[in-house]
């Protein structure tokens, strides 16, 4: 079958268009995405502009339009911390489902981890042996781990690095802001950080999402032009040494090194920031790289639940 993904992520709206069917790896198809940046269409209360929404129901309004040409039979379409903690949140939805006709359905945090561990289970597969998954977003950290498809424990925090440059990157921060920044940011890991830590150190701790790929491409990563199966890790001590010189760059420096779009160049230092403090408190010397997160994950989740339904239909004698 040939599923749209609308994903209305805090930075981006993103539309991936996938051939799959269970057993096998979702094949991409064909991709449309927008820099809505929803995280910073918020007003004082919260809540998302006027603006936000009508750039977030016109995407949803052209990416209709999109997978019905390219032949998509089902949509799947889904918010994250943007949408999810607005104040206004139902309505920005009733917003877009009564001019486009799609419902978009507001994910938990713990469901994004969820999702994402299992996306990166199926990639490294059964050897990679207890999983620890982490993923910066916009709006949200999501942290997951386990031994199965299912992590045993997965939450989510307001670590977002669009969030953060929202909060404290409007002008460059001093000396004892940052030093503020990144105690807070470290508080709230550590705060549950024995969730994973209790049961020793993970066999493979693993990265995954926009922010970590560009924080590795800094870091001597290889290009995405080699390829997904290509092996790729951001190791603290690299990104220790890169830290100070992210400081002192401008917004157009930031947007000039590999792997870093203009579009997301002021979240890369805050980025950064919660980047290192995962690697410290979970004592990780490097993250591994994984090119799937939650649309995959949603994709896989969808189609087990297909094969499921399926399976039930053959037991049954009529």
């Amino acid at each position: 079958m040939r599923l749209g993904v609308l994903d209305i992520g805090s930075n981006t709206g993103h539309l991936l268009v996938v051939d799959a069917h269970g057993g096998a790896a979702p094949l991409p198809a064909y991709s449309f995405k927008q820099p809505l940046r929803l995280a910073e269409h918020l007003d004082e209360a919260g809540d998302v502009t006027e603006a936000g929404i009508e750039a977030l129901t016109a995407f949803t309004r052209e990416s209709v339009a999109v997978g019905e040409e390219k032949g998509v039979s089902e949509m799947l379409a889904f918010a994250t911390s943007a949408v999810r903690d607005a104040g206004n949140s139902q309505q920005v939805l009733d917003r877009v489902h009564a001019e486009t006709g799609v419902e978009i359905e507001v994910l938990p945090g713990d469901d994004e981890a969820r999702l994402t561990f299992l996306a990166v289970r199926r990639w490294f597969g059964w050897s990679a042996g207890r999983l620890a998954v982490f993923d910066i977003g916009g709006g949200s950290l999501e942290i997951a781990a386990g031994l199965d498809e299912q992590p045993n424990v997965a939450w989510s925090l307001p670590l977002g690095a669009g969030r953060l440059a929202r909060s404290y990157f409007g002008d460059r921060p001093t000396e004892e802001e940052l030093r503020e920044l990144r105690r807070s940011i470290r508080a709230a890991i550590a705060e549950d950080a024995g969730k994973i830590l209790r049961d020793g150190q993970p066999d493979m701790a693993v990265a995954t999402s926009k922010t970590f790929r560009s924080l590795a491409r800094i870091c001597g990563a290889a290009p995405s032009g080699e390829g997904l199966r290509v092996r790729r890790q951001l190791p603290l001590t690299e990104l220790r040494d890169w830290i100070p010189k992210l400081l002192e760059m401008s917004l157009e420096e930031l947007s000039d090194l590999p792997g870093v779009s203009p579009s997301r160049a002021h979240q890369i230092v805050p980025g950064a920031l919660v980047a290192e403090a995962c690697l410290d408190i979970f004592d990780v010397p490097a993250f591994e790289i994984c090119p799937w997160a939650l649309r995959e994950g949603l994709i896989l989740d969808r189609l087990d639940h297909l094969s499921f339904i399926d399976s039930s239909d053959l037991g049954r004698s009529d």
